[in-house]
C-alpha cells in the first residue's frame, strides 16, 4: 500500500474523466459492494451509463486519486444542479422554496464520493472532495449518504455539512441523509 503522500489527486472534466471512466468504476464498484450499500453488477452498469451521460455536462467535474504506478484509489464527481433537478422532490418533508432554489451555479450536487479499503482513513477522501471543489462558484454542496454508513456520515459532518432532510434518491432506495454544506 501506497503512504498518502504518494497519492495523486487530479481534477478532471467530463471528457477526461470519461476517458478515466475504468478507474472511476473500479473505485466505485469495490467501494459500494460494502454494507450498507451491497450494490450488485447491475446497478454498477446502471450507475455508469448515468456517469456517461454526467460527463457530457459542461459543468461536470471529477477527481481521481492515483497511487504514483497509475493505481486508482479514490474517486469523486459531480455537477452543478439545474434549475429543474428533482433531487429537492426527493425529501421526505419539504423544504422552504428558497432553499430548493436552484439555477445552474448556487448548488454542487456531489454525486459519489469514495476511497478503495487499503486507502482510508488517510485523508484521501477529504482531498478528493477539496480538489473536486477547487475552483468552484456554488454557494453550496448538497449530497445523499446512507445513515448506515457511519463513517461517511461522520467525516461529512467534520467537513461542516450539516443534514436537511431524509430522501429516497430512487424507488426502492433506503431512505438516506441529504447533506448540505456551505462554501461562501
Amino acid at each position: 500500500m501506497s503512504q498518502p503522500s504518494a497519492i495523486g489527486v487530479e481534477q478532471l472534466n467530463g471528457p477526461a474523466a470519461a476517458k478515466a471512466e475504468e478507474a472511476f468504476r473500479l473505485v466505485y464498484a469495490e467501494a459500494f459492494a460494502e454494507p450498507p450499500y451491497d450494490e450488485t453488477e447491475a446497478a454498477v452498469a446502471a450507475t455508469f451509463r448515468r456517469f456517461r451521460s454526467q460527463t457530457r455536462k459542461a459543468t461536470f467535474r471529477g477527481a481521481l486519486a492515483t497511487t504514483a504506478d497509475g493505481e486508482p484509489v479514490g474517486m469523486a464527481y459531480g455537477y452543478p444542479l439545474g434549475p429543474q433537478t428533482g433531487w429537492w422532490d426527493q425529501l421526505t418533508m419539504p423544504v422552504f422554496d428558497e432553499m430548493r432554489r436552484e439555477d445552474g451555479r448556487r448548488t454542487f450536487g456531489l454525486m459519489e464520493l469514495a476511497v478503495r479499503t487499503p486507502w482510508r482513513r488517510q485523508g484521501i477522501a477529504r482531498r478528493l472532495h477539496d480538489t473536486l471543489l477547487d475552483g468552484t462558484e456554488a454557494e453550496r454542496v448538497l449530497l445523499n449518504v446512507h445513515p448506515d454508513s457511519k463513517a461517511a456520515v461522520a467525516a461529512y459532518r467534520a467537513w461542516g455539512y450539516r443534514k436537511v432532510g431524509d430522501a429516497r434518491p430512487w424507488a426502492g432506495a433506503d431512505l438516506h441523509n441529504v447533506m448540505l454544506l456551505d462554501v461562501r
